[in-house]
């Protein structure tokens, strides 16, 4: 049992949700409409974390210098909208622990790269009311790891940094936390193993998510 906080503000992909497979499966669309070579379960799991379009970018021989890319971007952003929750589900444990801390009053947030419309709708569908609030790429905020949409977040909440904690899986969760003034819990069963996190400076693991409150 770690230490209770006021406010928690988590990940999505790789933290609350296993959406590896849907990922991969909408980069691998858009990659074969273009004839190129489709990517691994590994490989799409080692690209993830930085946005869908980095994702997209790493996966496409000479990333943004492709002839295609827009194009490509497109039909992966196409396709995950239609077909972003086909296998994507909750990690194990993960619905129970959301359920304590709004029972005890908890402020809750999703912090993600994924662009806004679908976060608002995989929250929805996943989640229902129980985040306060969901911030996705949107104009005039930077991506995580900069510390622009957990202030955001922090903001619509109505809550300050003092007694928050960010929860994540990957080193660009580790160093959004850094970067926004907040302890990290780092999460053992998604994206990044505990070698890159610990390579990093993290030191707050749970490898189960009853784990965290």
């Amino acid at each position: 049992m770690m230490k209770s906080y006021d406010t928690y503000i988590f990940d999505l992909d790789g933290t609350l949700l296993d959406t590896l497979w849907d990922l991969m499966e909408s980069t691998n669309y858009a990659l074969r409409q273009y004839g190129l070579p489709e990517r691994t379960y590994p490989q799409i799991r080692a690209a993830v974390g930085n946005g869908v379009r980095l994702l997209v970018e790493r996966s496409v021989p000479e990333g943004e210098r492709h002839p295609h890319f827009e194009e490509i971007f497109a039909a992966f952003r196409e396709h995950y909208l239609r077909h972003g929750m086909d296998k994507t589900r909750p990690y194990d444990g993960i619905l129970p622990l959301l359920d304590r801390l709004r029972k005890a009053g908890k402020k809750m947030a999703v912090v993600t790269n994924k662009f806004k419309d679908a976060t608002e709708e995989i929250c929805a569908h996943y989640f229902g009311d129980i985040f306060d609030v969901t911030v996705g790429e949107q104009e005039g905020l930077r991506h995580k790891p900069y510390p622009d949409m957990v202030e955001e977040a922090l903001r619509q909440l109505g809550a300050t940094k003092e007694n928050a904690v960010y929860v994540g899986d990957s080193d660009v969760d580790f160093m959004t936390a850094r970067n926004s003034g907040l302890p990290c819990i780092s999460v053992l069963w998604g994206f990044r193993d505990r070698d890159v996190l610990e390579k990093l400076g993290a030191t707050n693991f749970v490898a189960t998510p009853d784990e965290i409150f």
